[in-house]
């Protein structure tokens, strides 16, 4: 059986891209979203997610890239050296603010994958297993196949990090099991982010195998509030909300017998 987890990161950056989630769920293939504690518009996405409860909510666990936090990853690591973060304390706060506002967790995942970090990881760890969030993010890249997207598509130095993530694969998975956390299968989309559309999306589901896949995606509207915010991620938000939502897309999934799952639904 294949079975595909959609999930938005970023629920709660901007109003527009709360919009945008939410309308890639209601309308498209959407099923799950991580919402990040740290957003200027986390009210509006707790409101959007309790008037929504068909759509799993999780936590996008921020250390980088917001008030407070090293603007880079490595930056991040520059801190994390010196032991100026106290990441435990900051990343369990961040749960617990989710918590406070009436939503149960079903996953967990990381702004900018910083739980590919040792201490990172080692943190989110263990608050997956203190918080009962059975779910937490590998972000370890399908392979792309041959005719999967257009050639030049993806940017070679996104290919290159991609491949060489896989050094921290085997710790990772090591801390993950000692803590009781599941992972999905498979994991996609951080090669294509920002760089797809329905008809590559289409292709990359044809594509799947077998086991659970958690498709990594940000969409989004892009209206003047997103245009103002500090982010790559732009006019990209909505191309990827107009692929979630389109019929080849929904095409593909029929065609390819694949089953769009939650995580709540997973045993």
């Amino acid at each position: 059986m294949k079975y595909l987890i959609p999930n938005a990161d970023d629920f709660g950056y901007t109003r527009d891209v709360n919009d945008g989630i939410i309308h890639a769920h209601r309308q498209g293939i959407l099923t799950a979203t991580t919402l990040m504690a740290t957003g200027r518009e986390f009210d509006h996405a707790v409101e959007l997610a309790h008037q929504n409860p068909g759509l799993d909510v999780g936590v996008h666990l921020v250390l980088v890239g917001s008030d407070g936090f090293p603007p880079t990853v490595t930056g991040l690591i520059g801190e994390l050296t010196r032991g100026r973060i106290r990441v435990y304390d900051e990343l369990s706060a961040q749960v617990r603010k989710v918590l406070a506002a009436g939503l149960q967790p079903t996953h967990l995942d990381t702004h900018k994958h910083t739980h590919l970090l040792p201490p990172v990881l080692d943190a989110v760890a263990r608050i997956a297993s203190e918080f009962q969030i059975p779910w937490v993010r590998r972000p370890f890249d399908l392979p792309l196949h041959a005719g999967t997207l257009h050639a030049g598509t993806v940017p070679w130095q996104r290919r290159v990090v991609s491949r060489g993530l896989g050094f921290a694969r085997a710790r990772f998975h090591r801390v993950l099991t000692r803590h009781g956390c599941r992972t999905t299968d498979h994991f996609a989309g951080f090669q294509i982010t920002g760089h797809y559309d329905g008809a590559e999306l289409a292709r990359l589901i044809r594509d799947l195998p077998e086991g659970v896949t958690e498709f990594m995606c940000h969409p989004g509207f892009c209206t003047e509030e997103l245009q103002a915010a500090r982010t790559r991620l732009k006019e990209s938000r909505r191309r990827e909300l107009d692929a979630l939502t389109s019929a080849e897309v929904r095409a593909a999934i029929e065609e390819s017998n694949v089953t769009l799952a939650r995580y709540a639904e997973i045993r």
